[in-house]
């Protein structure tokens, strides 16, 4: 395992060590499984509604770190003067047809016209609760940046997103957005593809983000390997770790870690917050829809892991350890 550039064979990227992503032979003992299940993988009772106080970004936040959770992989950072939007989805369902599919669990909490001025938006891979359609033609016609994975930019342009705008990176590739803020694209173990013929032709990335006073991770979508551990090496301490602890299961290890292995990750990159990510607004799994936060919450215990889990649509400066219990909360509805 190495910070190397992404290696292709046969035209698909291949992922840092050897990983087995699920696919056709494991469908009978998934839908077996499936059938079967008796978790609540999805909220009996509705959550939120969650609203977003926009009046907040008039002002940028005093300690130069504050996030807003949209949902799932949908962040808002700012960062040191300098706004993100990461893997927008804003479409109700995770898929690709408004008819089928996972569906959201609460509304997103702010619309799409009301995001304040971005300077840039990140996309980690073109998976579809990653890379929205409907969301990415918001931005079409403007002049917004997008940095994205290798081989991603061809949704981008067909959604009508100019190919000036769009800035594709490989592991280990360093970018600015604006003036003082570095991203840097590093290893993932995961994969790639909207189809079912075209696995692994575009990148999957995790990425760090560092501005003058502050250094952030997003993990995006990851199973467990050793690079956390180089990562953390070589552009660590993180002052926040963004890492997903949902949609993980037993019949694709590999490329989802769950709340246990986000957990020793987020130690492997020497991270002072941990916020979980990637877990209740879909239902993209068989664990129950709350499992992923509540396990975690025991192995922060455990392990001394200070967490960062504001509610959803929120923006929250990032100072100290936080747990708003969201999720408990009686719906409005």
């Amino acid at each position: 395992m190495s910070l190397d550039s992404a290696v292709k064979k046969g035209g698909k990227f291949l992922n840092p060590i050897p990983t087995n992503a699920g696919g056709f032979g494991k469908l009978i003992p998934i839908l077996w499984e499936y059938m079967n299940n008796k978790a609540e993988v999805v909220p009996k009772q509705a959550l939120g509604p969650f609203k977003t106080n926009t009046s907040v970004y008039k002002k940028p936040p005093a300690s130069g770190l504050r996030i807003t959770w949209v949902g799932h992989s949908s962040l808002l950072i700012e960062i040191d003067g300098t706004r993100i939007l990461t893997d927008p989805v804003w479409s109700e369902r995770a898929s690709f047809s408004s008819h089928i599919g996972p569906k959201r669990f609460f509304e997103p909490p702010l619309r799409l016209n009301e995001l304040p001025a971005l300077d840039a938006v990140l996309i980690s891979h073109d998976h579809y609760d990653h890379l929205d359609e409907n969301t990415i033609r918001h931005f079409a016609g403007t002049k917004m940046q997008f940095f994205c994975s290798l081989g991603v930019s061809q949704h981008l342009e067909k959604w009508g997103i100019n190919n000036s705008y769009v800035t594709e990176v490989d592991w280990g590739d360093s970018v600015m957005i604006g003036k003082d803020c570095v991203l840097t694209a590093t290893p993932a173990r995961h994969f790639s593809g909207r189809g079912l013929i075209n696995r692994n032709e575009t990148l999957w990335s995790s990425f760090v983000i560092k501005g003058p006073k502050h250094n952030i991770f997003f993990g995006a979508d990851s199973g467990w390997f050793p690079g956390f551990k180089e990562i953390g090496d070589t552009f660590g301490p993180f002052d926040l770790t963004m890492l997903e602890i949902g949609a993980y299961g037993k019949n694709w290890p590999d490329i989802h870690m769950g709340p246990d292995h986000a957990a020793n990750a987020h130690l492997a990159l020497r991270g002072k917050l941990m916020m979980p990510i990637h877990w209740g607004t879909f239902n993209l799994a068989l664990h129950a829809w709350d499992e992923p936060i509540e396990k975690l919450l025991q192995f922060a215990k455990e392990r001394k892991i200070k967490l960062f889990i504001p509610e959803p649509g929120k923006p929250t400066e990032v100072k100290t350890a936080l747990n708003s219990e969201w999720w408990k909360q009686k719906s409005e509805v």
